[in-house]
């Protein structure tokens, strides 16, 4: 069946958000008096929502108090220190141009999600941006997001496909039989399956995306 829809992560995928979360990371980490992480070993926990975030990374911590403290600080660096990962800033209208129908699918909070498409430039090109906020709090890998991108946008699983970087991504797009393409990391085209769960394909760049749905068609 054609691929008419990619509904897309956000952090990691379409923006490089690491520096953001880890600042505002750290500044609850300091407010209870823990050492600060580097970039690298905070971004071995984003993924899975931001109470696991902080459960994992501020232990101890009340994690609704830590959460408050985390959205506090957030808002007031999220915008000035993420950036567009390479390829998204061309291959975003190209996909446009041809008719792909695009939405986003984020374990962010939903109201921060949309404020950095806002300020990446990127409002054009989605028909929706969704968070945990809109299918009652229940974050990737609950398939409830997918499904109702899906609903939102009128198509049906096998028209889509979900682009991500992360595990939780994959198991996401499976729990929702969505087919699955993930962009590595460190533009290798690798990526290393956990516990048998592997992604359709896997991408060096976003910039291939335009290519290859067209091929699918």
């Amino acid at each position: 069946m054609p691929i008419r829809c990619a509904l897309f992560d956000f952090d990691g995928t379409l923006a490089d958000s690491f520096a953001a979360i880890t600042s505002s990371t750290n500044h609850v980490r300091t407010c209870y008096g823990l050492q600060p992480l580097t970039q690298a070993e905070v971004s071995k926990y984003v993924g899975y929502g931001l109470a696991n975030l902080m459960a994992d990374l501020a232990p101890g911590a009340p994690v609704d108090e830590a959460v408050a403290r985390y959205r506090e600080h957030h808002a007031r660096v999220m915008v000035s220190e993420t950036r567009l990962m390479p390829g998204v800033a061309d291959a975003l209208p190209e996909l446009a141009r041809r008719g792909v129908l695009m939405g986003v699918c984020s374990n962010k909070r939903v109201e921060f999600t949309r404020e950095l498409v806002r300020a990446l430039g990127l409002s054009a090109y989605f028909a929706c941006v969704l968070g945990p906020d809109d299918v009652g709090q229940r974050p990737k890998p609950d398939p409830a997001m997918l499904l109702e991108g899906l609903k939102r946008l009128e198509v049906s699983a096998g028209e889509t496909v979900y682009v991500g970087d992360m595990i939780v991504d994959v198991q996401t797009a499976r729990a929702a039989s969505v087919p699955v393409w993930i962009v590595s990391s460190d533009g290798s085209g690798e990526f290393a399956p956990v516990d048998g769960v592997a992604p359709d394909r896997v991408l060096r760049s976003v910039a291939a995306l335009p290519d290859l749905l067209t091929a699918s068609r």
